[in-house]
């Protein structure tokens, strides 16, 4: 029994697999609005009936592609963060943002899926949120480390006003409660320009403006580590 148990295993993993890479290939087509499980389930030779097996809608769908584009983007941030151990804390940031936006240019449909227009009718369920924080969290991981060997500067714009505060100090309490509230309110808003500047490259802002973009992404991300009080010189301390 175990035998024809770990086969019916793998041949949903295979199924689930291709269903996924179809409506990627649909995305890419014709965006996320559009998606259909009647039009991948006859790109695939389905019947509609077998897919809802699987994918018992449209939205259950989408949040799986979600998940899995939240996660794959978190994974290459994380292995950026691995590559970089030891490196200057300015350097470890610069890095880990350059793999987001190297993640991006390389599956573009699938950013614009979790940082693009939101699909008209879909609400995102609570499992997006902790693959959603992968990005977020390597950021804070670079911080942590600079401010334990006590190479974190002063963040630019710690004078917060007082709900700005209240905010910082409440992700604070969840995050990172050993760092300054002030370099949590930097860290939102580095994050947040972080996927700024890379959704006005994919979604063609910078056409005709901006023409070196590799070297001005890194200037823009060294910029963003000073404004959390991340400094170039830095260097973490050798064992």
């Amino acid at each position: 029994m175990s035998v024809i148990r770990g086969a019916r295993e793998r041949a949903r993993i295979e199924v689930t697999a291709a269903i996924k890479e179809e409506a990627r290939r649909q995305l890419a087509a014709e965006g996320a609005a559009r998606l259909s499980l009647r039009a991948v389930a006859r790109e695939l030779g389905m019947v509609s009936s077998a897919l809802y097996r699987y994918f018992p809608s449209r939205d259950d769908l989408l949040t799986a592609l979600i998940v899995d584009a939240y996660d794959a983007i978190g994974a290459e941030a994380e292995d950026a963060l691995a590559r970089t151990a030891g490196d200057p804390p300015h350097a470890r940031w610069v890095t880990v943002c350059r793999s987001v936006r190297d993640w991006a240019l390389a599956r573009p449909h699938e950013y614009a899926l979790i940082y693009g227009s939101p699909v008209p009718g879909y609400a995102a369920p609570q499992d997006t949120v902790g693959p959603a924080q992968r990005v977020p969290f390597a950021l804070i991981a670079v911080v942590r480390q600079a401010h334990a060997a006590g190479l974190l500067g002063e963040p630019y714009g710690s004078a917060l006003a007082a709900p700005v505060r209240a905010d910082a100090a409440r992700l604070a309490a969840e995050l990172a409660p050993e760092l300054p509230v002030p370099v949590i309110a930097a860290l939102v808003s580095g994050w947040a320009q972080l996927f700024g500047l890379v959704s006005f490259e994919i979604f063609g802002q910078f056409n005709r403006v901006v023409h070196a973009r590799g070297e001005f992404f890194d200037q823009a991300a060294g910029a963003l580590a000073r404004q959390v009080g991340l400094q170039p010189a830095a260097v973490l301390p050798t064992e």
